[in-house]
């Protein structure tokens, strides 16, 4: 069986753009989360979110260096985001001018949501204007698998080519296929990830009118608050994760730097409501014994996970639950990195895989913060509330789970 290792990560994020930047924002508890200035939030129920802060010092987001100014008018944020951490990625995995074959060389990188910033304003556009005006550049805006077309053209990288789009499980599910294509031999490397734009009025009140949003309008910092008694919804997040992936051997042979393996991906589906995930979180818990056993790891053996952990009622309680009938209170602590991020839809499992490779690198681990008022199933479960632990991480988890019951489940672990 091939093995399949992680040789280079890029991130857009609410914390930070570069992955030494918003990894340091990350460890020292700093919230991206702020009011949305972007558009009127005057009839928004929820009027605040994450977003990378667009700038020229580092660690701003700044998509000048990955996309021609010019060409930038032809892409929507999903796209420009994606660039910009397929961009890092690329270049720390030393493949900015690669030699080798191009045609065993894929793309994987996919969207919750897609351009819907770009539907909604072309729609809107259509009623006050009518249809002549229509930008021919409408629709390879708006399509999900653009941002992994994109990659491919400005490399030249000529393998498989796809993207994922199952809502919040998008990034985890792009990065565990993408290892699947790896390891049944299509690829070499795996260019893989997530991306999301979303944070427009459009998305703002359709998850609104869900109730699914956080209305913590007056202190944005503290809205986010995964297990905390006072959480009330979700903050919209919006940014890019990519990992370059890679076939140990050939990562071998060129020298790359190694970060982790990709040791085992599970998926699964709860087959039981449309947003509401199965009591206790049993679709998501047997998406973890199967990541387990691909892995050949024990509950035991896993030193950290990264929760999905949204600050939802239901989906808090349920995932928190499964952990702890799976895990115990052994030598496993959980932490949600969105109660500073934000939840990035389709960009979540990605960014959320960066940050469990880096914690493998590091031997630290992120904390959750905000979390003051523990829900009552938290009990003595480690939850790294409010402060970075350091401890030894040789295995980690990440959790993705999505609307329509669909679950994933990666493991990284440290390559021996």
């Amino acid at each position: 069986m091939k093995k399949v290792v992680i040789t280079g990560m890029g991130i857009v994020s609410p914390v930070g753009t570069g992955i030494d930047y918003a990894w340091k924002n990350l460890l020292d508890g700093k919230s991206g989360i702020h009011k949305i200035t972007e558009f009127d939030t005057e009839e928004l129920a929820s009027k605040i979110a994450g977003q990378p802060h667009r700038g020229t010092e580092p660690g701003d987001y700044n998509p000048d260096v990955a996309v021609d100014p010019r060409e930038q008018r032809r892409m929507e944020n999903t796209i420009l985001f994606g660039l910009t951490a397929a961009a890092e990625a690329i270049k720390d995995a030393g493949l900015e001018d690669y030699q080798g074959n191009k045609e065993r060389v894929g793309v994987s990188i996919g969207s919750g949501v897609g351009g819907i910033s770009t539907i909604a304003e072309t729609d809107l556009d259509i009623i006050a204007n009518g249809s002549r005006h229509v930008s021919p550049f409408f629709i390879p805006k708006s399509v999900v698998n653009m941002t992994s077309g994109h990659v491919s053209i400005k490399y030249g990288f000529g393998g498989p080519n796809i993207a994922m789009a199952t809502a919040c499980a998008t990034g985890a599910h792009s990065i565990g296929e993408g290892a699947e294509i790896i390891k049944r031999g299509d690829a070499d490397i795996m260019i893989c990830g997530g991306t999301e734009a979303p944070v427009c009025p459009l998305a703002m009140i359709g998850f609104s009118a869900m109730r699914a949003l956080s209305t913590r309008n007056d202190d944005p910092e503290h809205a986010s608050r995964p297990w905390d008694k006072d959480r009330d919804g979700f903050v919209m997040g919006a940014g890019a994760g990519v990992l370059v992936l890679e076939e140990y051997e050939h990562a071998v042979a060129r020298g790359a730097k190694i970060y982790a393996e990709v040791a085992g991906f599970g998926m699964t589906a709860d087959a039981y409501h449309i947003t509401a995930p199965a009591p206790e979180g049993v679709g998501g818990k047997r998406a973890m014994l199967i990541a387990l056993d691909k892995a050949g790891l024990k509950p035991s053996d896993i030193d950290y996970i990264n929760a999905h952990g949204t600050s939802t009622g239901l989906g808090d309680v349920g995932e928190l639950i499964a952990v702890k009938e799976l895990f115990g209170n052994g030598n496993t602590c959980m932490s949600s990195t969105k109660s500073m991020t934000g939840h990035l839809l389709g960009a979540a499992g990605a960014i959320e895989a960066i940050f469990c490779a880096l914690a493998i690198r590091d031997n630290i681990v992120p904390p959750t913060i905000n979390l003051e008022n523990p829900i009552d199933e938290v009990g003595d479960f480690n939850l790294v509330p409010n402060v970075a632990q350091k401890r030894e991480v040789n295995a980690a988890l990440s959790n993705s789970f999505g609307f329509g019951g669909t679950n994933a489940s990666l493991i990284l672990k440290r390559i021996k």
